[in-house]
């Protein structure tokens, strides 16, 4: 049976309508969408409100670099599997190899990786880049954006998985955030750059903050910390020996006397 022409008219006039009546809340609704992204900058922009760190950050781009020199890092298989050797876990392994239980210390790496990690200087973005030297010579650089475990358990894993894959990356992402690179440490360091290095049996005692004021702003300062029990650093590609304080410090304490300097040169808070 064929439809009156009068119904196929209405619906088709009814269709028009409905169309018309979507289009104009579609138009509504683009409007208010375009209001709220236009309202939006604005109250980030309120939220995100340049600070001063902020500021200086965009006046001096140069930075700082961090290098653990002598870190405790060496794998070994421990029975039938292959582990991070330390001091408490593994004496006796350590003495029946002819091996001093107490050189093993790869919790003063993890240490003074937090501190550099944790630091304002690192949060602000002006750490440039961590590398670490084990006492057998391999070298990896640590990325300023790396989350490091907090329990020794869990970092000496990922030690354990780098020095065995060479490279970490990102879950999900082609980003390396830690890798085995090349020797010698010197060729990643920027052309304008000052290295210093820290030892307690040094000469020349000064007051961190007095020392990183004397620098000027267009020099990208090296810091070189050891990372070993005892012992001191033995590079020839340092350019200054100081002491920071009368008594011998830990490389996390140093570290922390170090970015807190940098903190106060910088106008990080």
């Amino acid at each position: 049976m064929v439809r009156p022409y009068a119904i196929k008219e209405k619906k088709r006039k009814n269709r028009e309508e409905k169309c018309d009546q979507e289009e104009q809340e579609h138009e509504e609704q683009v409007e208010v969408e375009v209001e709220v992204e236009e309202k939006e900058p604005a109250k980030r922009a309120s939220i995100e409100k340049p600070t001063k760190e902020v500021e200086v950050i965009k006046r001096h781009k140069n930075g700082v670099i961090f290098v653990l020199e002598r870190a405790s890092l060496e794998v070994a298989k421990v029975g039938k599997s292959f582990q991070l050797l330390n001091s408490d876990d593994h004496a006796n392994f350590l003495r029946k190899n002819n091996k001093n239980p107490a050189d093993y210390r790869p919790d003063i790496t993890h240490q003074a990786l937090l501190s550099i990690l944790d630091s304002p200087v690192n949060k602000a973005g002006r750490l440039q880049a961590v590398y670490v030297r084990t006492e057998k010579g391999v070298l990896f650089e640590v990325k300023p954006h790396v989350q490091i475990p907090r329990t020794y358990k869990r970092f000496s894993g990922i030690m354990l998985q780098l020095l065995q894959k060479l490279n970490i990356t990102a879950v999900g992402k082609r980003e390396k955030l830690l890798r085995v690179i090349k020797n010698p440490v010197t060729n990643y360091f920027p052309v304008n750059s000052r290295k210093i290095g820290f030892s307690y049996s040094s000469e020349k005692l000064v007051k961190m903050s007095k020392y990183v004021d004397a620098v000027g702003d267009d020099v990208n300062l090296v810091f070189v910390v050891g990372a070993m029990a005892h012992g001191k650093i033995e590079t020839d590609y340092i350019d200054d020996f100081i002491a920071i304080s009368g008594y011998p410090l830990s490389a996390a304490m140093s570290i922390a006397r170090i970015t807190e300097a940098l903190a106060d040169k910088w106008t990080i808070l």
